[in-house]
């Protein structure tokens, strides 16, 4: 493997212990969540809710400025730190004014989303996402100057006193009180009427302390505003927030849509228990979403400076062909043994829901594959094509929901989020062969999904005559699907590799 990608494997594994690994530690809280004894469906709907706001809006007010930073960093040889401040100024200015505006029309704003006694929740949120905006520059500086290990360490401490702090609220005041063993903590810190709106107290306070940490950066911040940099990277910019709100649109739009559009036939509590169901259902479909994640802060800034490379194109080919076979690895992992993993949402209520985990995990999977091929576009500066293939995306988020909600409810938002992605990639992939090609190897590609849809459809029909045989024979298909993909990514394509070099 050459030594390039190997370099993005390995930064791409740190990345992972604070983002997968991290972010995993964060989502064992769904069992917490999903218990009888916390919330039920309906209730966890709000959870569902609020968050897909939050997604919205953090796209919103970094508005690509993460990605033009990247862009302008890489090419800044004399005065880098000017990118920087232009960057952070930018977002410290908008980020304070936002959280400023929702402080002071949070009521409004509560009436409008149906939680009108709740009015604390959305001032909580709006300095959740002020300061998660705020800090995307510091935390992308990190990722420029290779220092994935204090990235990690940040987001490490974040999810630490999220967590710590979610069950202290949750598993210890929440049973305390319920059993009459009220001590002087519970008394202190507990009030039940408060209930779902302990989450996004502990994300407050979580969000508060990594800000702290990335603080002495914003102290450190120079008077160093360069207007004429800040135009060209808001007009490098501006496409990707487009494409940006697209996409949290393809991912977060079905949430409002089936609460908006069931709410007239199945009432509050039956409509926000379908809410609650398809969000607690779609964290199963998130392990491939954290894969992506910690994949994306490594090979975001690799794409730009590996671009002047010879090989350039052949690596990027590479890195599509190997992140495919693993995330089609995991797609096959969580689906095989749904029976296990579906443990991890405790109260049975929430089951009738499992059958749109795989439409989820394939829509994820294409999502990790369109942004692969997103590099065409950032690379050769035309980032309006991103705009152009996310909207597009969005019109079909938007219409199949329409179309399929009221007769599939939640499994017509899966089924929407699927083809959108699918979509996405597909357009992404023609347009990219036209303007930056690169030599990506569709048989193989299409190969690894056909025998992941083979296997996985085997599991389907076969009826086992008993556990033991059921869990061998699925043990089974995850290896021959993993020696797959092992001879042809590592094996094959070294032994390619020393021939095409023998020929030159």
């Amino acid at each position: 493997m050459a030594s390039p990608l190997k370099k993005l494997l390995g930064q791409t594994a740190i990345y992972g212990l604070s983002s997968i690994l991290g972010r995993f530690l964060n989502y064992l809280l769904t069992p917490l969540y999903t218990s009888k004894m916390v919330f039920q469906p309906e209730q966890y709907g709000i959870i569902t809710e609020m968050y897909a706001y939050v997604a919205f809006l953090v796209v919103l007010l970094t508005y690509g400025m993460e990605t033009a930073f990247f862009r302008y960093f890489s090419q800044a040889k004399e005065n880098p730190e000017k990118v920087y401040s232009t960057a952070l100024w930018s977002l410290l200015v908008s980020s304070f004014m936002f959280i400023v505006g929702v402080s002071i029309f949070a009521q409004p704003i509560a009436e409008f989303l149906g939680y009108p006694n709740d009015k604390e929740y959305i001032s909580w949120f709006g300095i959740i996402v002020g300061l998660d905006a705020l800090i995307a520059i510091p935390l992308a500086k990190l990722r420029a100057e290779n220092k994935p290990v204090k990235f990690a360490l940040i987001n490490f401490v974040f999810i630490g006193v999220n967590i710590g702090l979610n069950l202290f609220f949750l598993a210890y005041c929440l049973p305390k009180y319920q059993a009459g063993e009220i001590n002087w903590l519970v008394s202190t810190f507990y009030n039940p009427e408060t209930g779902v709106g302990y989450v996004f107290i502990a994300n407050l306070i979580a969000s508060a302390v990594r800000f702290l940490m990335v603080s002495p950066q914003l102290f450190k911040l120079k008077l160093d505003f360069d207007r004429v940099l800040w135009k060209k990277m808001i007009w490098y910019a501006f496409p990707l927030l487009i494409a940006g709100l697209a996409g949290i649109v393809n991912e977060t739009l079905d949430r409002a849509m089936l609460k908006w559009m069931l709410f007239d036939d199945l009432g509050e509590v039956r409509t926000m228990t379908q809410l609650g169901i398809y969000g607690a259902c779609y964290k199963l479909s998130i392990v491939i979403t954290l894969c992506i994640q910690a994949y994306r802060y490594a090979a975001e800034p690799f794409f730009f400076d590996h671009a002047k490379q010879s090989d350039s194109r052949h690596t990027y080919a590479r890195m599509l062909h190997v992140f495919f076979a693993f995330v089609m690895l995991v797609f096959l992992t969580v689906t095989l043994f749904i029976d296990v993993f579906k443990y991890l949402i405790p109260n049975e209520a929430y089951w009738v829901g499992l059958d749109i985990v795989p439409v989820l995990l394939l829509a994820n999977v294409f999502l990790g594959v369109y942004f692969n091929l997103s590099v065409w576009y950032k690379l050769t500066d035309k980032t309006m094509f991103g705009s152009y293939i996310a909207i597009t995306g969005a019109l079909i988020t938007v219409v199949l929901n329409f179309l399929l909600i009221p007769a599939l409810g939640f499994r017509g938002s899966a089924y929407a989020t699927l083809a959108c992605y699918f979509g996405m990639a597909a357009i992404s992939y023609y347009f990219g062969q036209k303007h930056f090609k690169v030599p990506y190897n569709m048989a193989k590609l299409i190969g690894y999904f056909s025998l992941a849809i083979a296997l996985f459809l085997v599991n389907e029909l076969v009826s086992f005559p008993n556990l033991v045989v059921a869990t061998s024979a699925r043990m089974v298909m995850i290896i021959i699907f993993a020696l797959v993909i092992t001879y042809f990514e590592f094996y094959k394509s070294k032994i390619d590799a020393v021939a095409n070099r023998n020929r030159q």
